[in-house]
Parts: C-alpha cells; sequence; structure tokens
C-alpha cells in the first residue's frame, strides 16, 4: 500500500507555475487538460471560468492564455457564456466584427459546480442551444475549497467531509447521460494523457454547432493523496481498469474510443486505488472486501453491458 504524506497543497515541494507566477498545484491533471483545449481551439478563445480551482490561473489583469477570460460565480457560467455568445453574435451581424475574429466561447468548471450548484443553468443552455464548449475538468470533489464530497466523488471514496469507514455510500454522478439526455451537438470524456482521443473529439466537435460538452478525468494530488509524478500513470490506469470509459456522443449515438481489455485481461480496479491516499481506508487496518467487489462488479456490469 502506498500513501502519500501530502494532505493539503501547503505539503506540495513544488508548485507549476503558469501566467503571471500564478501556483498551481504539481501533478493537476485539469492544468494538462486546459493547456491542450487551448492549444486546439487557439488564440480566438474565451474561457468563462467557474469559480473552483482553475480560479487561480489568471490575476486580473493577467491571464496564462493569449485570449479572454472572465469569472463569474459556480452556478452562473453558462448563463454568462450565453450573454458574451449574444454580443459576438450581434457585432458579427451589424459587420463590427468579422466572422474569422469570432471566439470559441467556453465554460471552464470543476465537477461540483457541472454536477450539481451550475447544472440547473447549465441544462437551460443546452436547451436553448447555445453554441458553446463546456469543460469540466473532473477531480471528484469540491478540490478548491478543502476536497469535500460532490456529486461526482465515487463511491467508497474519503474526503474532507466523509470519514465513514466504507467512504461515500452513493455512486459517483453520470453528468455525461445527463447531457446526452438533453440531445446535445456533441459529448465527450476525455482525459490529458490520451492527447490524441482528445484532440480529435475537440475537432469534431468544432464542426458542430450547439452545447458541447467535453468531461475531463483530472487527477487532484492534494484532494486524493498521492505523489504528483504518478498524475499520469493514475489517468492511464483509470483507463486500463474500465474505471474511467472514454465515450462520445455525436450524431444521436453513443460510442467508447478507448475501451479496456476485455474481464479477466484488463487490470483490476484495486490497482489504480492502492495509489490514492482517499482510499487506504479499504485496505488498512483490513480490507473492505464488500467495498471493493462493489467498485470492480460496477465496471465489470457497465462494461458486459456495453459490449
Amino acid at each position: 500500500m502506498r500513501e502519500t504524506a501530502y494532505k493539503s497543497m501547503k505539503d506540495l515541494p513544488a508548485l507549476h507555475l503558469l501566467g503571471g507566477g500564478t501556483p498551481m498545484c504539481a501533478g493537476c491533471g485539469g492544468l494538462e487538460v486546459v493547456r491542450l483545449f487551448h492549444d486546439i481551439l487557439g488564440e480566438n478563445t474565451v474561457f468563462v471560468n467557474a469559480a473552483g480551482c482553475m480560479t487561480l490561473l489568471a490575476t486580473y489583469p493577467y491571464t496564462p492564455f493569449r485570449g479572454s477570460w472572465m469569472y463569474t460565480s459556480m452556478a452562473s457560467a453558462p448563463a454568462g457564456a450565453q450573454g458574451i455568445r449574444d454580443a459576438l453574435d450581434v457585432l458579427i451581424a451589424k459587420g463590427r466584427l468579422s466572422p474569422r475574429d469570432d471566439l470559441h466561447v467556453v465554460v471552464l468548471t470543476g465537477d461540483g459546480a457541472a454536477n450539481g450548484i451550475g447544472l440547473s443553468a447549465t441544462s437551460g443552455a443546452i436547451e436553448r442551444g447555445l453554441d458553446f464548449y463546456y469543460l469540466c475538468y473532473d477531480n471528484e470533489g469540491y478540490g478548491n475549497t478543502g476536497y469535500q464530497t460532490s456529486a461526482a466523488t465515487p463511491h467508497g471514496a474519503a474526503t474532507a467531509t466523509e470519514h465513514r469507514p466504507g467512504g461515500v455510500p452513493g455512486e459517483k454522478k453520470d453528468l455525461f447521460a445527463i447531457w446526452v439526455a438533453h440531445g446535445p451537438a456533441y459529448a465527450g470524456t476525455i482525459s490529458g494523457d490520451e492527447p490524441v482521443d482528445l484532440a480529435r473529439k475537440l475537432e469534431t466537435a468544432k464542426a458542430r454547432k450547439g452545447p458541447k460538452l467535453f468531461i475531463a478525468f483530472t487527477p487532484c494530488p492534494t484532494g486524493w493523496h498521492f505523489e504528483p509524478k504518478e498524475s499520469v500513470h493514475l489517468s492511464r490506469l483509470a483507463v486500463k481498469t474500465g474505471l474511467w470509459a472514454l465515450r462520445e456522443y455525436v450524431d444521436g449515438k453513443v460510442r467508447h474510443t478507448r475501451p479496456p481489455a476485455p474481464a479477466g485481461r484488463r487490470p483490476p480496479v484495486e490497482e489504480y486505488l492502492r495509489l490514492q491516499g482517499r482510499f487506504a481506508h479499504l485496505f488498512q487496518p483490513r480490507r473492505n472486501e464488500a467495498v471493493l467487489a462493489d467498485l470492480q462488479h460496477g465496471v465489470d456490469a457497465y462494461w458486459e453491458h456495453v459490449v
């Protein structure tokens, strides 16, 4: 069993610096995905940032990107995106902005706002057919305020607000399925360790007008309690064990882009869990066979249904 000593941001030995000297946690999976997203979309991009971990990226009037940045509260990022998109459309219609200078409007949010606090505003934006990208960096908890339980926290994990022996009793909310039920222009799940898959999905989405969802698997060293150098390895294990399904919804159909090996050949979920202190209670002082079995069964049942 490996459990890191890093229990909070102040314990990290190094910080990733980006734009204006703003500190970000070493090993942040979300930072990797945001950088790739911006590199592919280009400079004509405006990020509408719902309050969260990525709020640390920009210190007014500076941002780490050559595009634009706007802060909003956790609940109102889709509304902010609507205002920006409407303003751009008006400027283009009046000839005051060339279509080639149009901006990609990207809502940037954590899983707390995406699955809970901001879900109603998001649902409304999808129903209105708003032409925007919605990028959720999913670190499976409220990471910016001490890593409390969110609707995306997986079964069995420990958080700052969940200390019972078996961890969180509920199940992770399926945000992808909620979006698909709205019939968006595009929806996809991504991971920073799969840049080609990410780039292909983003290029596919760019060709479509309307609401476009991206949920990114983003390991969090401070909330998950693991060595920052293990971040990419954890991302790969999540995909290989089948815990994180890389999938997309396009043209009315869902397909899986990187399915794991069949049952019996893919690594057990335990290999992924053991690297994180948030699951340490499932192994020490004694193994919690019931919860471990639940987690493995959930993965096996999902892929059996898919195949």
